[in-house]
């Protein structure tokens, strides 16, 4: 196994013992997280809730050391609940640990086989539908403890014995559970120093700590007395072809649940990635181990992982040291625990299920439409059962894609005395009858432009296609087939078939890569732009030509390499730009005629109150060559490479507004990611920008009455990753992932 300094994220010059002043720090954070959701889970699998600590202990030690992913947590988790419940109340709990342990050596089998990254292949949209299914079982069956009941098997069980538990309840109960949720909504608006403190664990402890004060007779949980003589030794089954059924389906949904959690952890630090087929080993093995001592299934846990990251993890030391702090408090404060009333587990449990319902996964999959498979498949989950609901899914998904593949748009219209057909799309023989109506509107001797905006051309298209591009041509018109991306057609009328699909198309924001001469480059760019784009936003144009009402001003550096629409999916209309070297702002009392200045500072007034953009945004990048000559003395002396022409003529004097960060450098260390002081200069640059633009009383007036928000962002060159600026820690977050302050990095 490699040393764990070797697989620290953030590899440091003080090796391993340096880390683990790291590791132990964010260690106790994540069993302070583990300890609750152990028992929660425990709770609505119906598993004796010693079942989830030692889960917790053994995801911890076992998967963390064996496992692929250097930052990723293991342990109980939400997503085999169902499943878990299912098996404990048909076989039995003994049972049930045996199926765990088969699980575990599938898993294990499936490692050694290197198949792991094919679970990555179900659609995004069957996991999350999945999750969201999983999640409103959980939630209406806790419910019920909530409410001071016990729970049910199925989702349609209860709701329909809710109406007698609201008819039947335990008040005591019912205010625990309330005050649980009230500390876990409100506990994340507020500020960041309290929030150290997860909020699991305090809801947890202030409602135990009230029951226990007020006396309260309400249900707690139940751990004996006796640890070691309640352990439940695994039980071979009576009924094999159910037990190997129950084995395949928790091995699948625990393997993909890991997958995509150590996947989406990879996306949350910069350190090496996880080797997916390792991480599928450990998983088995860690899930081996807990069924034989008799704990719940194990997978990777994105709640965990991503607290551990968000903590400062350095390397896989952390994840190990949090199953040992499960256990010492386990063996030493167990009687502490007898003290939690169920319902507040419960509690804990439904934010969880709600939680599971993610509306950003669900406006992601809006805008991709893919919504309906994550309807269908959360809808089969909750009303046949977990493995029927993925299955479900993923049928829904094949039939979508094969939809996909075969739909093909077709229309035509006159311009310009010549006629136009444009085809866009997968053209396949589906599309051979839709193709003939629309040539069928052409006359006879007519002149046609035909734009092939095409993915795939098959043999039935191409030859519908030739065939009456030939007795049109006989018949004296003109046809000129133009290609916008692949020469589907070309090729196939010089080869004689439209053959399999080759590599992707040449997108229109790829950098030239023919023409040696400069003009030639532009000019062929805008007869592309002409063929392809021009036709579909000429609509757009249109509407923009009566003015521009963009909500966003955006400050970044005149290099080549930074494409802001690119970088923000954004279109016409949208952003109002300002580029410059180094993406600089001029404090507004160092304008003056003459340096350049009042053309930024003209730009964000108009910006702010003509356009009345909303926000404004100062875009670095890594490799900044302004940063370069700044670093090296404002350019002046800069001769190392090619970037030193910046240290010439008029730049030198642009580039003295850097000054105050390289003041800023020498004393700030909260944007210090580990990198070179070149990269690390560049990112404070974004954040003393922002300062800069406070100097301008617009801008200043707007911050302060909440009609104007700034934003730092930093574009790493190599990596294509946008990073945002979390203003609370000063760190920059890869756009998507959680801050360090808890958030989530958005735009």
């Amino acid at each position: 196994m490699a040393h764990i300094d070797q697989e620290s994220p953030q590899r440091t010059s003080g090796g391993w013992w340096h880390n683990l002043r790291y590791d132990l720090a964010s260690s106790i954070v994540v069993f302070l997280v583990a300890i609750p959701l152990s028992l929660g889970i425990a709770l609505a699998s119906g598993a004796p809730i010693m079942a989830g600590l030692i889960a917790a202990v053994v995801g911890g030690v076992v998967a963390g050391m064996a496992g692929g992913s250097a930052l990723q947590v293991s342990g109980p988790a939400a997503g085999l609940t169902v499943i878990v419940a299912g098996l404990v109340h048909e076989v039995g709990w003994a049972v049930t640990c045996a199926v765990t342990v088969a699980a575990g050596l599938l898993q294990i089998l499936l490692g050694l086989s290197r198949v792991a990254r094919m679970a990555l292949a179900i659609s995004p949209a069957v996991v999350h539908g999945m999750l969201a299914g999983i999640g409103i079982v959980i939630a209406l069956a806790q419910i019920h403890v909530v409410l001071g009941g016990k729970p049910h098997t199925s989702a349609n069980e209860s709701l329909l014995a809710l109406p007698d538990q609201l008819a039947h309840l335990n008040l005591a109960a019912v205010g625990l559970g309330a005050l649980t949720i009230a500390v876990l909504v409100g506990w994340p608006k507020l500020p960041r120093r309290i929030r150290v403190v997860p909020a699991q664990l305090v809801a947890v402890v202030l409602a135990t700590a009230t029951a226990w004060i007020a006396g309260l007779d309400v249900p707690r949980v139940d751990i004996p007395e006796d640890l070691l003589g309640a352990h439940v030794l695994p039980e071979l089954p009576g009924d094999w072809g159910g037990f190997a059924l129950a084995a395949v389906t928790v091995a699948l949904i625990a393997s993909i649940e890991s997958l995509v959690s150590a996947v989406a952890v990879d996306r949350m630090h910069d350190g090496p990635r996880a080797d997916l087929n390792r991480e599928m080993v450990g998983q088995g093995l860690a899930n081996m181990v807990s069924g034989a001592l008799g704990g719940l299934p194990i997978t990777g846990v994105i709640v965990r992982s991503s607290t551990n990251v968000a903590a400062g993890a350095r390397s896989r030391a952390s994840a190990i040291l949090h199953g040992v702090w499960v256990l010492a408090f386990v063996a030493l404060a167990a009687g502490l625990l007898r003290q939690i009333p169920t319902s507040v587990l419960g509690a804990l449990l439904v934010m969880i299920g709600i939680k599971l319902v993610n509306l950003k996964e669900i406006r992601g999959l809006l805008r991709h439409r893919e919504l309906p498979l994550y309807v269908i498949t959360a809808v089969g989950v909750v009303e046949l059962n977990l493995m029927d609901g993925v299955l479900l899914g993923i049928g829904a998904a094949i039939l979508l894609a094969l939809f996909r593949l075969t739909r093909c748009t077709i229309r035509t219209e006159t311009r310009d005395q010549r006629w136009h057909v444009v085809v866009e799309g997968s053209m396949t023989f589906v599309a051979v009858p839709k193709l003939s109506r629309a040539l069928a509107q052409i006359p006879a001797g007519a002149d046609v432009d035909v734009d092939l905006a095409v993915d795939f051309l098959d043999h039935a298209a191409f030859e519908s296609l030739h065939n009456w591009r030939t007795s049109h041509e006989r018949l004296g018109g003109r046809v000129d087939i133009d290609e916008i991306h692949e020469s589907w057609y070309r090729n196939a009328s010089s080869t004689g078939a439209g053959g399999r699909k080759s590599g992707p198309a040449r997108p229109n924001f790829l950098p030239w890569s023919h023409h040696p001469v400069a003009h030639e480059q532009v000019v062929e760019g805008v007869q592309e732009f002409h063929r392809g784009l021009a036709p579909k936003m000429r609509e757009l144009f249109e509407q923009l030509a009566g003015g521009q009402s963009p909500s966003q001003l955006f400050i970044t550096c005149s290099d080549s390499r930074v494409v802001p629409h690119l970088i923000t999916a954004s279109g016409p209309g949208d952003l109002f730009e300002v580029r410059n070297v180094g993406n600089l702002v001029p404090r507004y009392q160092e304008a003056s005629a003459g340096s350049g200045e009042f053309s930024v500072t003209a730009a964000i007034d108009y910006a702010t109150e003509v356009l009345g953009v909303r926000s404004i945004t100062v875009c670095g990048h890594s490799g900044c060559g302004a940063m370069k000559a700044v670093l090296d003395g404002r350019g002046a002396n800069a001769d190392s490479g090619p970037d030193s022409r910046l240290g010439r003529g008029g730049l030198d004097s642009w580039l003295g507004h850097g000054a105050h960060s390289l003041a800023r450098f020498g004393v700030d260390s909260t944007v210090d990611n580990g990198g070179s002081d070149h990269e690390t200069l560049c990112r404070t640059n974004v954040v003393q920008q922002l300062d800069n633009l406070l100097t301008h009383p617009g801008v200043r007036e707007r911050v302060a009455r909440g009609d104007l928000e700034l934003v730092g962002m930093y574009f790493d060159i190599a990596t294509a990753r946008v990073h945002l600026l979390d203003r609370e820690s000063g760190e920059f977050t890869p756009v998507g992932e959680t801050t360090q302050s808890g958030e989530l990095a958005t735009v």
